[in-house]
């Protein structure tokens, strides 16, 4: 496994079913984004109370959306390794609503340590961000608990970790330059809209590509270890 060969399909597959992978996103983002809109617009007219009920509701919905969207993408990328993508949106989201609690689970304890180790000298959160990076894909195919998610994960990295941490930096950085270009390209709209609007698509654009690339790595670490592959992987346009 190389990292150029997992950028190169993930790219490949993001490129192709593009539309698909964006509206996936999309569902989830214009939801996160508009309680985030409603909650800058009430703290800028001074209605305290609201923005914080608002904020509580938005933080709620953010944290589940995001890991259901995780896990949508997952199944997605499983489901178009074959050059074919089959599922509708609505049996991309339902078919991983069995793994939402302990991908939120696992999400929240991988959030916590992995910040508590960027904060003792960096390097031991890049390690944690290394080795738990295809939780989310062991508890969606492998339909493990959150708890065992972890000791998979690190043991499908073991002997390809500075590959795997190649794959999320580079994909990490080539997220933030480009969800921050094209979010700048929406900076005449009036607060609310730039939220709305903007971020939505600037990150229904973008995130589809890294959470590939993590989806992509899960199958060839798979694969390197000796497990069945779940497709073929698909072959350029």
């Amino acid at each position: 496994m190389s990292i150029g060969a997992v950028l190169d399909e993930a790219w490949t597959l993001f490129t192709r079913f593009f539309l698909r992978f964006f509206a996936i996103a999309l569902v989830v983002f214009a939801v996160i984004n508009l309680f985030y809109a409603l909650v800058v617009s009430a703290i800028s007219n001074d209605e305290n109370g609201a923005a914080v009920a608002l904020a509580i509701v938005g933080f709620a919905t953010a944290v589940v959306g995001s890991t259901w969207l995780q896990g949508a993408f997952v199944y997605a990328v499983q489901d178009a390794r074959d050059g074919v993508f089959d599922a509708s949106l609505g049996e991309v989201f339902s078919r991983v609503s069995s793994s939402i609690v302990p991908l939120l689970v696992a999400g929240l304890l991988a959030g916590l340590g992995i910040a508590f180790g960027l904060l003792l000298l960096i390097v031991p959160g890049l390690f944690l961000l290394t080795i738990w990076a295809v939780i989310a894909p062991v508890i969606v195919v492998e339909k493990r608990s959150a708890l065992e998610s972890f000791g998979r994960s690190r043991e499908l990295v073991r002997g390809h970790g500075w590959t795997v941490f190649g794959i999320v930096l580079i994909t990490g950085l080539l997220s933030g330059i480009a969800s921050s270009l094209l979010q700048a390209a929406f900076s005449f709209l009036p607060r609310f809209l730039e939220i709305l609007v903007g971020s939505t698509i600037a990150q229904a654009v973008v995130a589809p590509f890294g959470a590939i690339a993590l989806a992509i790595t899960y199958f060839r670490l798979r694969e390197a270890h000796g497990g069945a592959a779940a497709a073929e992987p698909v072959a350029e346009a």
